[in-house]
C-alpha cells in the first residue's frame, strides 16, 4: 500500500473513521470521489480495503502477502479471472455489507475496469474506465466483461412486455434488459427485448466479429441466438 498514494487515498476515503468526510462534502459526492478513486485503483489498491474478492465475498483478503506481490507475468497475462491468493490480487471484488454495494471487475491485465456503486435509493450506478455510462437506466449490481473489449450488464426490461411480472431478484423484473458497453468505441447500446422474446436472464457472448444474444443460460448450450450484432470496427486512429 505505501506504494500506491491512490491506494492510500482510497483506503482513507472508505474507511472515513466517524464519517467525517461523508458529512463534510455530503453523500452524493463521496460516492463520486469513491467512483473516482476506485477507477484508478489497482487490484491491490481495491483488496486493501476489506472488501471481498473473488476467492471469498463475504471476507477480506486472507493472504495479504501474497496478493500484494506484482503479478508475476507483469501484469499482461491472459487469465481471464484471477482468484487468490495470486500475486497482483483478484480481478473482481464485491462489497457485501455497506450501503455502496461496491463491485469492481478488471479485464485480463487490469487494462480496464467497471465500478458499481449503489446510491442511497437503492438504484446502482456504473463507470467504465472512469467514466459514468448507462445513467438513468436500472442496472444489476454487477456484470461481467464478455471479453477485454465488452462489458454486460443487465437491466429492467420493458414494462409493456407481454410476459413482464415482479419476480425475485435485484432489479424485481421478469423480462430484463442487456446493456453492452463498448471501451473501444466508448459506446454503450441498451438491448430490449421485443414481444416475441424471453429473456429471463439474457447473456451475450462474443463469437468472432459477432455478439450473440442468448435468452438465458441454458440456451446458450446449443441452442441459436436470439440476435446476432456485428462487432463494430475499431475505430480509425
Amino acid at each position: 500500500m505505501r506504494r500506491s498514494q491512490v491506494g492510500i487515498d482510497l483506503l482513507v476515503w472508505w474507511r472515513d473513521e466517524g464519517d467525517d468526510l461523508l458529512a463534510l462534502v455530503g453523500p452524493d459526492r463521496y460516492r463520486d470521489r469513491l467512483a473516482e478513486l476506485l477507477s484508478m485503483a489497482s487490484p491491490r489498491d481495491v483488496a486493501a480495503m476489506g472488501i471481498g474478492c473473488t476467492r471469498r465475498l463475504d471476507r477480506p483478503c486472507r493472504d495479504p502477502k501474497t496478493c500484494s506481490q506484482d503479478p508475476a507475468d507483469g501484469g499482461t497475462g491472459v487469465v481471464r479471472t484471477r482468484s487468490g491468493p495470486v500475486p497482483g490480487a483478484c480481478s473482481g471484488f464485491t462489497d457485501c455489507w455497506s450501503t455502496y454495494g461496491i463491485d469492481v471487475a478488471f479485464t485480463p491485465g487490469d487494462r480496464h475496469r467497471a465500478v458499481h456503486i449503489q446510491n442511497p435509493s437503492d438504484h446502482c450506478m456504473l463507470w467504465i474506465d472512469g467514466v459514468r455510462v448507462a445513467e438513468g437506466v436500472s442496472l444489476e449490481h454487477s456484470g461481467y466483461w464478455a471479453d477485454e473489449r465488452f462489458y454486460v450488464v443487465q437491466a429492467a426490461g420493458p414494462e409493456n412486455h407481454p410476459q413482464q411480472g415482479l419476480a425475485m431478484g435485484n432489479l424485481a423484473w421478469n423480462i430484463l434488459s442487456l446493456v453492452v458497453h463498448d471501451v473501444e468505441r466508448a459506446t454503450t447500446q441498451v438491448l430490449v427485448p421485443k414481444a416475441t422474446e424471453t429473456w429471463t436472464y439474457p447473456v451475450l457472448r462474443v463469437d468472432g466479429q459477432t455478439l450473440c444474444v442468448y435468452p438465458d443460460l441454458e440456451a446458450c448450450e446449443g441452442a441459436l441466438p436470439d440476435r446476432v450484432l456485428p462487432v463494430e470496427p475499431l475505430p480509425s486512429v
